[in-house]
């Protein structure tokens, strides 16, 4: 039997404090921020008792906003969207709004059933990247998490190897177009018992807020090269 360790929010070892995300967010030079992609994007997930039902990305806009609290926020983000929808749908939106800061979340989908195309895929980020690289906003991406350990996660193990190589993809473009990237692959959250949603697809919000915090955690390195 397994035993779950009981966690909230205020006692999680991998999570800063708000105090501490905003300490490390001082000076942050970003006033528009934007999220496109998928349900990752859009922070789906169940809710973990103990932590608040927010997605990562509305953690990361709710420090920033409170650091500069005139702060702009879109996140198009759609479940099940595929890197060409986020293309077609999602870039015009995004480029229109203007932003200074840009997270960008797809492949997934586009590779979640057998026989999808790497290289088709690898060409939309590419073309994603290239567009809102042209803009002169900070970009990021992160990796997936290495998930399939975990003894609930059973069924979904022949989905590992597709998923590295949206990894290894997204490590890629991201060089050629210097996205901020933030590695999950081996970070410890994968191996907690009480990770994943109930579809073994999306992090519940306890992952939420651990992204949220690894997020706040890179984009601070970035803030005295942003000046």
């Amino acid at each position: 039997m397994t035993h779950h360790v009981l966690r909230t929010e205020a006692d999680d070892p991998l999570l800063l404090t708000p105090e501490a995300a905003v300490e490390h967010l001082t000076g942050a030079p970003w006033h528009r921020f934007a999220v496109l992609g998928d349900s990752i994007a859009q922070g789906v997930g169940d809710p973990s008792p103990g932590y608040a039902p927010v997605g990562w990305a509305d953690r990361v806009a709710a420090h920033l906003t409170t650091v500069n609290p005139a702060l702009a926020y879109l996140n198009t983000g759609k479940i099940g969207a595929t890197s060409a929808q986020v293309l077609a749908e999602q870039l015009p939106r995004v480029l229109e709004f203007r932003p200074d800061l840009v997270h960008l979340s797809c492949g997934g989908n586009d590779l979640f059933q057998a026989g999808g195309d790497p290289a088709a895929l690898r060409a939309n980020l590419e073309t994603l990247c290239a567009a809102l690289a042209e803009t002169g906003a900070q970009l990021t991406t992160f990796t997936l998490s290495d998930v399939w350990d975990v003894e609930r996660m059973a069924p979904m193990r022949p989905m590992r190897d597709r998923m590295a190589q949206l990894n290894d993809i997204l490590r890629a473009v991201a060089v050629r177009y210097d996205v901020l990237l933030v590695e999950f692959w081996e970070h410890p959250l994968r191996l907690r018992e009480d990770l994943m949603s109930a579809d073994l697809i999306h992090f519940s919000t306890s992952g939420h807020a651990v992204v949220a915090t690894e997020m706040v955690r890179a984009l601070g390195k970035r803030i005295p090269a942003a000046h």
